[in-house]
């Protein structure tokens, strides 16, 4: 995830950075809206790339697109 994220910030590429945490975010509803299986390690993995997702935002400035 974090050569992903360097790639966009790299590019500028803000947008798909915000496309990128806001999948990851409804991924992190879904998994922890499961009942009946253990998805802890998915979801700290999927929280982890939401950390280098926003921090690959934060290097980069100005309005979106």
């Amino acid at each position: 995830m974090e050569l992903i994220v360097e790639g966009y910030t790299r590019l500028k590429d803000r947008q798909s950075l915000e496309d990128l945490r806001m999948h990851r975010r409804r991924l992190a509803v879904d998994l922890k809206a499961r009942a009946g299986f253990d998805c802890r390690s998915s979801i700290t993995q999927v929280e982890q790339d939401i950390a280098a997702i926003e921090a690959g935002l934060e290097t980069l400035s100005g309005p979106i697109g």
